[in-house]
């Protein structure tokens, strides 16, 4: 008998760690269907519901068409179930965080990997293993990113409420002037935008009545506000960003003709390098590319290194910078015959 109440435990116990399963994998489900899904009736899976609210889990529950169960948000995050496709996944992405752009993400990521290794079966753990001793990831191109700055915009992005921060000045136009203080910028953030390398906050500068792209990694001393704002009709978040990461911040910007289609170009060219376009005056289906940089001859050899033909429309500087790039590429090709 007593053997025989265990394998009744051990059932319900099975049952009720699966119907967890389906919530965390569905938004809603109706009674009916998790009674189908775990092969027992209605009365069932509201006993089972109940055992789930007993452990602490949130499950909510909905009369009506439209209605049914759903996982909640609880006041603490409870304990996941994942399949073996999520949990290598997790595993996998965890290992790259601890290499992010967020500064203090990869403890936390090293701390919750060493957690899901421990409870992770030997099989997953050798499949995680050997996907990780394949890869090989460089290092020390990102720009880490304070965790707090990070996530305080991005509350004040999502509540709407303004923020103070403090931010370096601009670049004088003469190298040889002193230095100028910080300033303190007041802001209504609305999108947080990630290139790959760098963080950027899209916001409406209160003080210049405009928009402004700032990066995270030079801002400090942030202070969201309870000051609640109007939502203003606000630019493409990304595509904002790109251009002021591409041209704003340099000496010449330069706009090319690509003879390749752009999206081609696009495939080749990070954002965060260029800003690549459809040429709406040229029936061959070309683009125009425009990038940025301090240095004209940079400039050059950089859309020089696209690979397809390229007509230099603006500035002339950066036409001239690669008349003299040709002509020394043409001693260096003409000493080596």
């Amino acid at each position: 008998m007593r053997g025989r109440l265990v394998d009744v435990a051990d059932a319900t116990t099975q049952r009720v760690l699966t119907l967890l399963s389906l919530l965390q994998r569905r938004h809603v489900w109706t009674g009916p269907e998790l009674a189908a899904e775990l092969g027992v009736t209605d009365r069932c899976v509201r006993r089972d519901v109940g055992r789930l609210r007993e452990l602490g889990y949130p499950v909510e529950a909905a009369p009506g068409v439209g209605g049914g169960y759903r996982l909640g948000a609880g006041r603490a995050l409870p304990p996941l179930l994942l399949d073996d496709d999520e949990a290598i996944a997790t595993a996998v992405s965890l290992r790259l965080a601890a290499g992010g752009t967020v500064a203090g993400a990869g403890e936390a990521a090293l701390r919750t990997l060493a957690k899901l290794d421990r409870v992770m079966p030997p099989r997953l753990r050798r499949e995680v293993r050997t996907l990780h001793d394949a890869t090989d990831t460089l290092a020390g191109g990102a720009i880490e990113v304070d965790g707090d700055v990070l996530l305080a915009l991005a509350r004040a992005c999502r509540d709407g409420v303004r923020v103070r921060c403090r931010t370096p000045p601009a670049r004088p136009a003469d190298p040889a002037a002193a230095p100028v203080a910080p300033v303190d910028r007041r802001v209504e953030p609305v999108r947080l935008v990630a290139t790959g390398r760098r963080w950027y906050l899209l916001a409406f500068d209160l003080d210049r009545h405009d928009w402004r792209t700032f990066r995270l990694d030079r801002v400090a001393g942030v202070e969201v506000t309870t000051w609640r704002f109007a939502p203003r009709e606000h630019p493409d978040p990304a595509a904002h960003v790109q251009r002021s990461v591409t041209a704003a911040p340099y000496r010449h910007v330069a706009v090319a003709r690509v003879a390749a289609p752009a999206a081609l170009v696009r495939a080749e060219v990070p954002p965060a390098v260029a800003t690549v376009e459809p040429d709406p005056d040229d029936p061959d289906g070309h683009c125009r590319l425009t990038a940025g940089a301090d240095d004209p001859t940079w400039l050059a050899v950089r859309i020089a290194m696209l690979g397809h033909d390229v007509e230099v429309l603006e500035p002339p500087e950066v036409r001239e910078a690669a008349g003299r790039l040709a002509e020394r590429l043409g001693r260096m090709a003409g000493a080596g015959g």
